[in-house]
């Protein structure tokens, strides 16, 4: 997955911006921005069962 951060100018000032391929998130603080994709990347990463897969308990 290619997770971009960057800053962005508006009238209120600046803001962050996390891009997840067309999907755009914003923050007010870079350390959001930063914390959410730290969340992201470690929820992507865990290991997950795939439907289907899961035994029943005997």
């Amino acid at each position: 997955m290619n997770i971009l951060i960057r800053a962005l100018q508006g009238p209120l000032g600046t803001h962050w911006q996390v891009s997840l391929g067309k999907h755009h998130v914003s923050f007010r603080s870079e350390d959001e921005a930063r914390q959410f994709v730290a969340t992201l990347e470690a929820r992507v990463q865990a290991p997950h069962v795939l439907p289907g897969t899961q035994r029943l308990a005997s």
